[in-house]
């Protein structure tokens, strides 16, 4: 399979402007697109972006990606496996990683501090 990516070099990334909605996600939950285009609904494509998720914004439902999904924590906290109040789960900082396969099951997410 070819990676349908465009060929960018070095260049500076703007974090103050550019981010959109996240469509079905909750309001609070923004991304910023790097490189490439994914067909979601079609499961074609790749692309690399940036997920911002703003404090207190949680997800409710665990779910699972049609495609290769890797995440690293630049800033923030982020908790995972909240319940649907928010609640609980696991929390990671800074510097952590994940890498995960198309059909595993992840989530929900919520950060406190953005």
């Amino acid at each position: 399979m070819a990676v349908e990516k465009e060929h960018k070099e070095f260049f500076a990334v703007d974090l103050d402007h550019g981010w959109e909605p996240v469509p079905g996600y909750p309001p609070g939950i923004h991304h910023k697109i790097l490189a490439g285009s994914l067909d979601e609904a079609g499961r074609r494509g790749t692309r690399t972006r940036l997920l911002r998720i703003g404090p207190g914004v949680f997800t409710t439902k665990p779910f699972a990606s049609e495609y290769w999904e890797e995440g690293h924590l630049v800033s923030g906290e982020l908790i995972v496996g909240n319940d649907e109040n928010g609640n609980n789960g696991a929390q990671f900082l800074p510097r952590t990683y994940a890498c995960r396969p198309p059909g595993a099951v992840h989530g929900p997410f919520k950060s406190q501090t953005g």
